[in-house]
Parts: C-alpha cells; sequence; structure tokens
C-alpha cells in the first residue's frame, strides 16, 4: 500500500504558538509510519513558512512555554522556505533552497523544487490558522484536509459570531454582549453602565478571536471589568463580555464526523485556579474527570448538545465543544466550540475519544478517512453550469 505523504502544518502567528508546536510533535510522533510521511511545515512567528528540519519533539505544552518564556525570542528557520501553491496540481508546496556562494551578478542562486502532499493536517491553534484563513488556501489548493472548512472555522474562532449560530439553532447560552475596542476608548462609562443594566456580576471578559484562555479575565466590579476590557483589548477589537454561570462545572465533550457526528463521553476540568485561564490550562496540573460524574440524562443532554453546536457552525472532521454546567441550578449551557483543540496525548480531546474506545492512533486515522470523505463530497458537486 502507497503510504500517503501528510503535510502537518503547525506554529502560527497567533500567542499559541508554542501550544500549537506542542500538539504537532504529539500528532508526530502518533501517526502510523506504515501508513503516513509525515511532512512538518512549521510556520514561524513572522509568518514564513518552511520545511522544517525537524519536527517538534516536545509533546508538553508546559515544558514548550516555560522553554519559550526562559529564552528571548530568536529565529527557528532551520530547514527550506516552503509556499503553499494556491491552485490545484500536483505540486501543493513549492520549496527553495537559496545559495548565497554562488551568486550570479550579486544575485544569489535559488534552486526551487514541488511537493506533493495527499492530505494536511493543520495544528494551527488562535488566528491565523484556526480561522479560515489557512483552510482558504487549502481549498484554493484542491487538497484534502482536516478539519473545518473556511466558514466552520471562521466562526468556530469568533465568540460573538459563535453565539449566534448557536442561538439561531436554540441552543442554551449565557446572557452576554460584545463591545468594541474603539467604542471603549470614546464611550468606557457607557459600555460600564451597559454591562451593569444588562448582565448580573461577576462577569467574564474575553477577547472575540482567541483561543487557550489568552486575554479573559473575571470582573465583579466597576474597576475589575474596566481592567479586563483594558486586556481583552490587547488582543482583539472585539470583546465578548458574558454573565458568569454561578457555581459553574467546566464540562467538555469532543464531536467526530462530518454530516452525521458523533460525540464522546463528556469530561470535566477541576481548575487549579478559579477559573481555567492559560496558566491553569498548560502550565498548572489541573485535575481531569473522564468520564464526567453526570448522570445518564446529564450524560446524553452534554452528547446532545455538542452534536448540535457542531452543526450549528457547520463544522466538519472534528472539534471540541466546551460547555458550563450549574451546580446551583443543573442548567447546561454551550459555551463555545474549537475546531483545532489541543491534540497532546493529555489534551481531553484525544483523551476523551480514548476512553469512549478509540485510541490516539485510530482517532488519527479517523480524522484522515473524514478528510478525504469530506474532499470527495466537495468533488462531485458542479463548479459551472451544464
Amino acid at each position: 500500500m502507497k503510504k500517503l505523504r501528510i503535510g502537518v502544518i503547525y506554529g502560527g502567528r497567533s500567542s499559541e504558538h508554542e501550544v500549537s508546536l506542542a500538539s504537532a510533535a504529539s500528532v508526530i510522533a502518533n501517526l502510523d509510519r506504515s501508513r503516513y510521511d509525515p511532512v512538518p511545515i512549521r510556520i514561524d512567528r513572522d509568518g514564513r513558512w518552511t520545511i522544517a528540519d525537524r519536527p517538534p519533539t516536545t509533546i508538553a505544552a508546559s515544558a514548550v512555554i516555560t522553554k519559550a518564556r526562559q529564552e528571548p525570542p530568536r529565529s527557528t528557520r532551520t530547514g527550506r522556505e516552503a509556499y503553499l501553491v494556491p491552485h490545484p496540481g500536483e505540486e501543493t508546496v513549492l520549496t527553495i533552497e537559496r545559495n548565497a556562494g554562488e551568486a550570479t551578478n550579486g544575485r544569489e542562486n535559488a534552486y526551487v523544487a514541488g511537493l506533493g502532499l495527499d492530505v494536511v493536517f493543520p495544528v494551527l491553534h488562535g488566528p491565523y490558522g484556526e480561522d479560515g484563513t489557512v483552510q482558504g488556501l487549502l481549498e484554493l489548493a484542491n487538497v484534502p484536509y482536516v478539519g473545518s472548512g473556511v466558514l466552520a472555522s471562521a466562526v468556530g474562532m469568533d465568540k460573538a459570531m459563535m453565539k449566534v449560530c448557536f442561538a439561531a439553532r436554540g441552543l442554551p447560552i449565557v446572557k452576554h454582549l460584545v463591545a468594541w475596542r474603539d467604542e471603549w476608548a470614546r464611550e468606557p462609562d457607557a459600555i460600564a453602565s451597559r454591562v451593569g443594566a444588562e448582565l448580573r456580576p461577576p462577569v467574564f471578559v474575553k477577547p472575540a478571536n482567541l483561543g487557550s484562555s489568552v486575554g479573559i479575565s473575571k470582573a465583579g466590579d466597576r474597576a475589575a471589568l474596566g481592567r479586563a476590557i483594558e486586556l481583552a483589548a490587547q488582543y482583539d477589537r472585539k470583546i465578548v463580555i458574558e454573565e458568569a454561570v454561578p457555581a459553574a462545572r467546566e464540562i467538555e465533550c469532543s464531536v467526530v464526523g462530518n454530516a452525521r457526528p458523533e460525540a464522546s463521553v463528556p469530561g470535566e476540568i477541576l481548575p487549579s485556579r478559579e477559573f481555567y485561564d492559560y496558566e491553569a490550562k498548560y502550565l498548572e496540573d489541573s485535575p481531569t474527570l473522564v468520564p464526567a460524574p453526570l448522570d445518564e440524562a446529564e450524560t446524553a443532554r452534554v452528547r446532545q448538545l455538542a452534536v448540535e453546536a457542531f452543526l450549528a457552525v457547520e463544522a466538519s472532521g472534528y472539534a471540541r465543544v466546551d460547555l458550563l454546567a450549574s451546580r446551583e441550578t443543573g442548567d447546561i449551557f454551550v459555551n463555545e466550540i474549537n475546531t483545532i483543540p489541543g491534540f497532546t496525548t493529555i489534551s481531553m480531546f484525544p483523551k476523551l475519544w480514548e476512553a469512549t474506545g478509540l485510541p490516539y492512533p485510530a482517532l488519527l486515522d479517523r480524522l484522515v478517512e473524514l478528510a478525504f470523505e469530506r474532499h470527495a463530497a466537495k468533488q462531485a458537486l458542479r463548479t459551472g453550469r451544464p
């Protein structure tokens, strides 16, 4: 059987760069070498693409993040320049090797080669990767790729538009409002008054387009609200302010599939801090309960809501849906969907499928199968008039 050449794209320009390195290291290490020939494609922080000489090997996000904080930023480019070709053809990626030592007329020689990929696995978290930008390039290249398409990726990255889709499908969501950075700069008192009138404190303040809980704060009064909005505004122009669920439990559920998605058993996060922020996710040992201690009806409800959230944004391939369950009322709310969730072996997405009966290597195989399934369905569509 011919091995599939699979391009694993990782890194990226977002603040979740280090998390992506850890996810990609785990994906590459667990791809079945009898079936796949992985090609590590790194996107540096400045947005440049490279075929990496060596793939990332550290699968613990905490170790990657700690190292990045201790060492000054530096270029990691040690491979061939790479350019995704945005048109259909056998050469998915062009690579360039430069030799300044053989300059002609003052110009360095460049050696260009093409590299064909059978399928692409984007392992990018946050803007410029998880938000539909890379997915659009892959659509133009007409290459099969793992995960959601442009629409679901973009909606899944934007917390405000995501909630619009959830509400349109009738899913339970927390009360919230949206503010803009420019609006805050002009009329901070008006926004604070609106929050006070429409939402019950405490509230969570979030950048609309970011993941891994970066830039998120909890605010219980006017002063804390101002600080929280100022922080969120450093990461995005659009800010989501939402009412906190009383005595909330953090429930997560993984979904896999295309037209007929299936949900895993739910899991529960026990944050080491007041809420599940970036530090608690990646640098501290927040306990997890897999499966979550829910009764039969609650488990069924969580799995149903996870699938409905997946369908609401027209996701495909895979996603992780985060929900909030109130200990006081028993209500369950859909909080967010992550179309490229963390993918280390200890991340919740694969852990939940492991508990459901689908181990990590088999999960990767399934996602590749779904990528080809979705691509074949799109190829069957007409692109012009009869």
